[in-house]
């Protein structure tokens, strides 16, 4: 990993890969996978094999996975998915379900339907021709059927509810579809378009649990005012700033998806629901990236490592 990677991308990860780790081992809870959905945060290369644009399967991507060959993931090595696996003791990345070089006993130990330029909106991925939620909640669907007629039903389905289900997306609705492309933004204020949005994730997580899911960790959004191409767009006279108004937006729909998990926990029978906020400690690794940069010859100290769930 190269230095710049290392001063902001491994303190993102141990500060996303916190809630779930912490409320399954809290738990005592066996998880034999890992199940993603969402965007580009947890594409490991599905849109490698869909006709869009939205692709990261040529170089620089993947340098420094192993082979240094790109995989499709939007990364220099390995996800945030892929080290939640290594950590549950599982395989040390998560295939992506279109690729034809795995099976379904691959998949069984972990898998992501996921698809960059994707959202909770499927107009989102119809914007660049990327599989959209309804798509990748039917390829799920499709797993578990192959699930039950590899391993029986009864054991497909201790499979299904035993596995950390985790999902990624939001930032492709708000950046790409409300305030690039004008249409939802003619339909919907901001607040109409993220209560709409909050619905999707609401009926998303429902589904999930019907379908057998019990141990799901909703992603919230990262600092969009931070995103390169937010700050070049909006841009302010004080060079290199992040847009704290839309860092504002990212917070609200935060404090929503927060909102719906307490709801859904009181509404639906035994899920085991977590809401994964990264925001706030990206910011601060963004602001003062001088307190987070690695030390030789410091030991890691996670003995005090605290995460309140009920709130």
């Amino acid at each position: 990993m190269r230095p710049n990677m290392v001063t902001t991308t491994l303190p993102w990860l141990l500060f996303t890969l916190l809630p779930p780790l912490l409320l399954f081992t809290k738990l005592e809870a066996k998880v034999p996978a890992i199940i993603v959905f969402g965007d580009s945060t947890v594409d490991a290369g599905n849109n490698n094999q869909v006709p869009t644009l939205v692709r990261s399967d040529f170089a620089p991507y993947g340098r420094d996975f192993e082979g240094g060959k790109p995989t499709g993931r939007f990364s220099n090595g390995r996800l945030v998915t892929d080290f939640v696996s290594e950590a549950f003791g599982l395989k040390p990345f998560v295939p992506a379900y279109l690729d034809p070089g795995y099976g379904i006993e691959d998949f069984a130990t972990g898998v992501t339907f996921a698809s960059a330029g994707s959202g909770y909106d499927n107009a989102t991925a119809h914007l660049t021709n990327v599989i959209p939620l309804w798509k990748q909640l039917e390829n799920f669907k499709d797993y578990k059927n192959k699930l039950s007629n590899h391993f029986g039903i009864t054991k497909a389905e201790q499979i299904l509810q035993e596995a950390l289900y985790m999902t990624s997306m939001g930032t492709n609705d708000i950046v790409l579809n409300y305030y690039l492309v004008p249409e939802r933004s003619i339909q919907f204020t901001i607040e109409g378009y993220e209560d709409f949005l909050v619905s999707i994730a609401d009926n998303f997580v429902v589904e999930l649990y019907k379908l057998g899911a019990r141990k799901i960790s909703l992603g919230g959004l990262p600092p969009i005012g931070c995103l390169p191409l937010m700050r070049t767009l909006f841009f302010k006279s004080n060079k290199g700033d992040c847009r704290e108004e839309f860092n504002n937006l990212a917070r609200n729909f935060n404090g929503m998806l927060k909102d719906l998990v307490s709801k859904l926990r009181k509404e639906v029978k035994d899920i085991k629901l977590v809401f994964s906020n990264t925001l706030d400690k990206s910011l601060q690794i963004i602001k003062s990236p001088h307190l987070y940069a690695p030390q030789k010859d410091v030991p890691v100290d996670d003995s005090e490592t605290d995460h309140d769930f009920d709130n």
